[in-house]
């Protein structure tokens, strides 16, 4: 199989955008391109180039011209687009994962089971809600009709690169919006190959738009501009709020799905076996870059000492290393200044008094060149320290004790976030009014399956808005009441 790079790069696409149904060079006055860095290397990969507010113009304007059109397609029409991507992106499916793997470090066991297939799952749940969505319905003789908001700017991070981009354009195109995607600068290759995807599948010139850039200029450019109706943004509460603050003056729809400190109450009658392992690898899952990664683990006192043994044996068992190695099951940290983020709060954590149960810093055993994080365990963490406060998003768990469940459900609730929480428990009564009141958009009582269908998102700093299954569509519509329709 041809690399994801000698593909890019053979076919163009690295110094071009995907504008109006065509791949554009950029048309700004000024030339600027990311190196894009093998994180498992540090070496460069590739350049790709970065767009400024005259490509963003472009874009919006080809967005804007396709609308009228778009917004008005049937339902089925729209539907067998997204069934066609959704083909394509399970039929590349190794063509992303290996793109994944040199961009970010994902493992490739990893990229190949869930970073490419859970996001061709949006694609599939937006075209199911389409199918079967009433975007008009009878209230009396009043008709509620839901309609497209109009054109969408949507900026997606580095740490789910595929994922957030089907989260988001998967509805938005099932709406009827047109879109214009600036992907992260920091891991650019597998959006790309999303474009290629939805020109092959016949997506019609405006629909769909990607412009690469950075944040301060064409994520501001997009969010400030006039002819956007609405942004959507995955992201650092910090980049949320500048968003939301450049979108504010044209009163444009702003969804935010920002950072979180996730907790994992172990209830006190909790199978401890079961629920400190799978807590674990949930924590540390995509190695600890993900949003809603539950790294605040709440365990009854009396259990401490146990809960450190089968954590630290949880830990020891993942294989840190070579993302390309079928044994690998955490590669490196996505980015050098995420790791020299990782290393500084490990070292705040120690600074702090907590208790090192495994880990540290550094790189784990000889590895000398990449990213490589150690995955770390604090326990005896108060909750106010930094590490139980602030979003490391890295391979770093913590384990704060709590003498009653009203204590644990106190100190879940107590950061600036709202984004995930875990609740582990036998007795599910007892489990359930738990859930019930913690401040959180999503809560998994021990361990479910993952549900495209569950809405995602935020209370507090952790954004507003949702997305994933039907209420993520329903973000990208206008509702519009009709008085004396059915007279």
């Amino acid at each position: 199989m041809t690399s994801p790079l000698r593909h890019l790069t053979e076919a163009g696409f690295l110094g071009k955008f995907y504008i109006d149904g065509e791949w554009r060079k950029p048309i700004g006055s000024v030339t600027a391109a990311a190196t894009v860095i093998n994180p498992a290397t540090e070496q460069p990969i590739a350049d790709v180039a970065l767009g400024d507010d005259d490509d963003v113009d472009c874009a919006i304007a080809a967005a804007r011209r396709a609308f009228a059109g778009w917004s008005m397609t049937p339902p089925a029409e729209r539907a067998a687009l997204l069934d066609r991507i959704h083909a394509l992106l399970l039929a590349r499916l190794e063509l992303f994962a290996q793109a994944l793997t040199c961009e970010m470090g994902a493992a490739i066991t990893y990229a190949r089971r869930a970073q490419v297939p859970l996001a061709a799952q949006h694609i599939r749940v937006a075209r199911d809600n389409l199918a079967t969505y009433p975007f008009i319905i009878p209230r009396g003789a009043t008709a509620i009709m839901r309609e497209a908001i109009g054109v969408c700017g949507l900026i997606t991070p580095w740490n789910w690169p595929l994922y957030q981009i089907t989260a988001k354009v998967g509805p938005a195109i099932a709406a009827g919006c047109t879109v214009v995607l600036k992907p992260s600068e920091l891991s650019p290759l597998s959006a790309l190959l999303f474009a290629e995807v939805m020109n092959d599948a016949g997506c019609p010139p405006g629909v769909f738009n990607l412009v690469n850039g950075t944040g301060p200029i064409v994520g501001a450019a997009l969010a400030s501009h006039p002819q956007v109706d609405m942004i959507s943004i995955t992201g650092s509460t910090r980049a949320g709020v500048l968003v939301a603050q450049a979108a504010a003056p044209t009163v444009k729809r702003v969804a935010q799905e920002l950072g979180g400190k996730s907790p994992n109450i172990i209830l006190p009658d909790a199978d401890l076996s079961r629920a400190v392992p799978l807590g674990i690898g949930a924590a540390f899952r995509n190695l600890g870059q993900s949003c809603s990664a539950p790294t605040r683990m709440l365990v009854s006192r009396s259990h401490m000492e146990e809960v450190e043994t089968l954590a630290a044996a949880a830990a020891s068992e993942l294989v840190v290393g070579d993302p390309l190695a079928e044994s690998t099951t955490h590669g490196p940290i996505a980015n050098r200044p995420q790791f020299e983020r990782v290393q500084t709060m490990i070292g705040v954590g120690l600074d702090e008094g907590a208790k090192l149960v495994i880990g540290g810093p550094g790189r784990p055993g000889d590895l000398q060149i990449g990213f490589y994080a150690r995955p770390t365990i604090f326990s005896n963490v108060c909750r106010d320290m930094r590490i139980a406060q602030e979003e490391i998003f890295g391979p770093v768990l913590s384990i704060i004790p709590y003498d009653t469940v009203d204590e644990a459900i106190t100190i879940a609730n107590d950061t600036v976030y709202g984004l995930g929480a875990h609740v582990q428990g036998t007795d599910m009564e007892s489990a359930r009014a738990v859930a019930r009141q913690i401040q959180s958009g999503q809560v998994h009582l021990n361990y479910p399956d993952w549900d495209p269908n569950a809405p995602f998102g935020g209370y507090k700093r952790s954004g507003n808005g949702r997305e994933y299954g039907l209420e993520g569509m329903e973000e990208y519509l206008e509702t519009k009441a009709v008085l004396g329709f059915y007279r």
